[in-house]
């Protein structure tokens, strides 16, 4: 699972060259779920970034419950899943993100891991937007989404079991085209390269979501790196 992320570089505006945007709002230390986070989709023909729910809430829910189950989906069964299957096929999006974290469990701890890009580049996650209407308010229109996650590459495998799915170049692109198949779909949800992060024990703040300051990527003592 991933359930946490940043946005959070200070050089701004960031240009997602891949996929034709420029994202210059503000830092995001700490975004977890329940959240409204910038999202990159194809809207009239052309890529644009807006702000939606992290939690995505299927067009057929009775409620909004169900969001707090759905801040990821497996790449694996994703084009299967009810929750998710409509909105693979044709409300497909990217999230634009600088690192994430991961915990790792330690006796009674949970130990926080930033993991970020070697080559100091933005990452953007595959993920899926919906939009729902609950019967009872037809004016009321929320827009939520996901994040795709795929089986971890050697940094990532040393902390958890899995890791977001992350696009680059022509992928990052073919990902938001509204004619891409299930099949090539398929074959971009794969994990990065081994060797292409860097992760590091960072300070405990971001345990809590409520914690959204420069604080949360703090890098604790350097020897934390090999205590696995």
């Amino acid at each position: 699972m991933c359930g946490r992320y940043s946005l959070a570089r200070r050089e701004m505006p960031w240009a997602f060259q891949e996929v034709g945007v420029t994202w210059d709002g503000a830092s995001r230390y700490n975004v977890g779920p329940m959240q409204r986070a910038p999202v990159i989709r194809r809207r009239e023909g052309r890529a644009s970034i807006e702000e939606l729910r992290w939690g995505l809430i299927p067009g057929w829910a009775k409620d909004t419950r169900i969001a707090a189950r759905c801040i990821n989906a497996r790449a694996e069964t994703v084009a299967e899943m009810p929750a998710f299957r409509t909105a693979f096929r044709s409300r497909r999006c990217l999230i634009p993100a600088d690192g994430f974290y991961e915990w790792q469990v330690d006796g009674r701890q949970r130990l926080p891991w930033r993991f970020v890009r070697r080559d100091q580049q933005p990452l953007l996650f595959a993920g899926l937007w919906e939009r729902w209407t609950p019967e009872s308010n037809p004016e009321v229109c929320e827009e939520t989404f996901t994040l795709l996650t795929t089986t971890p590459n050697a940094e990532a495998s040393r902390i958890h079991d899995r890791m977001p799915v992350v696009l680059q170049g022509e992928s990052a692109t073919r990902w938001l085209e509204p004619e891409t198949g299930i099949d090539a779909l398929r074959s971009m949800c794969l994990p990065m390269a081994d060797g292409e992060l860097e992760i590091f024990r960072v300070s405990p703040m971001v345990n809590s979501v409520r914690n959204d300051s420069e604080e949360c990527l703090r890098r604790v003592v350097a020897q934390a790196e090999l205590e696995f």
